[in-house]
């Protein structure tokens, strides 16, 4: 049993720097890249716990942010891309900090 809550502790930590990660990533982009290798690196030991909703999480947020990154860079020209950069950034902050929120509540993400 105490096997158990550590290694869950380990992997709220695991967890918990994914989302630090991201957040550095306003900063140092690379750590975003970092923070989804992390994610599915570690993605089979998660499996069947409340934790795995977190990983789902941050990584949908990964691709979805780059999918909207492309589709701003390519509207750039017709500054529509811009406010589609914006949209995706103030996005990505609303996942950390509601993923984060929740971890630190011990809740899965979509549990709502």
């Amino acid at each position: 049993m105490n096997e158990n809550i550590r290694e869950v502790q380990s992997l709220k930590t695991i967890t918990t720097v994914v989302y630090a990660l991201q957040a550095v990533s306003f900063f140092i982009g690379l750590s975003f890249v970092a923070a989804v290798i992390v994610n599915y690196i570690k993605k089979s030991e998660v499996e069947g716990t409340w934790l795995e909703s977190h990983f789902l999480w941050q990584i949908r947020t990964f691709w979805f942010s780059v999918l909207w990154s492309i589709i701003g860079f390519v509207f750039v020209f017709v500054l529509v891309g811009y406010l589609v950069l914006l949209a995706d950034g103030i996005w990505v902050i609303y996942r950390i900090v509601k993923g984060w929120m929740k971890l630190s509540e011990g809740k899965e993400m979509y549990a709502d």
